[in-house]
C-alpha cells in the first residue's frame, strides 16, 4: 500500500463535508473528513467507539450535551451510543481530521 498524505488531493468543497475512507481492517475504519464552515447540523449517535483528531483549523463540538472545542492538534474519544455533532468549523483554514471508528468484535 502506498503512502497517504492527508493533506494532499483536499476535495474543493464550497459547503458540507467531505468523508473519504482511507482503510478497513478488521474491526478499525479510518477516515479522512474534511469540513468547511457550513456544515448541515446533524447529530450522530453511533454504534462503534470513535476517536477524532484535528490536523487542522478549530472546531466546537457538542458531546452528550457538553460543549468543547478542538484545535489543530487536539483530539477526543468519543464513547459508542454517546449523541455528538460538529457546531462550527474554522473558515480560513478549513478543518481536516482524521477519525478512527472502533467497531465491537464479532464473538
Amino acid at each position: 500500500m502506498p503512502p497517504i498524505n492527508l493533506f494532499s488531493a483536499l476535495p474543493g468543497l464550497s459547503q458540507g463535508e467531505h468523508f473519504e475512507e482511507l482503510l478497513r481492517h478488521r474491526n478499525i475504519v479510518i477516515e479522512r473528513i474534511v469540513s468547511t464552515d457550513s456544515i448541515k447540523a446533524r447529530i450522530y449517535n453511533q454504534p462503534q467507539d470513535e476517536w477524532v483528531a484535528l490536523l487542522q483549523g478549530e472546531a466546537r463540538l457538542e458531546l452528550d450535551g457538553k460543549e468543547i472545542t478542538l484545535h489543530r492538534g487536539e483530539s477526543c474519544f468519543i464513547p459508542a451510543h454517546t449523541p455528538h455533532q460538529v457546531i462550527a468549523t474554522s473558515t480560513e483554514p478549513r478543518c481536516i481530521w482524521l477519525a478512527i471508528h472502533i467497531f465491537a468484535d464479532k464473538q
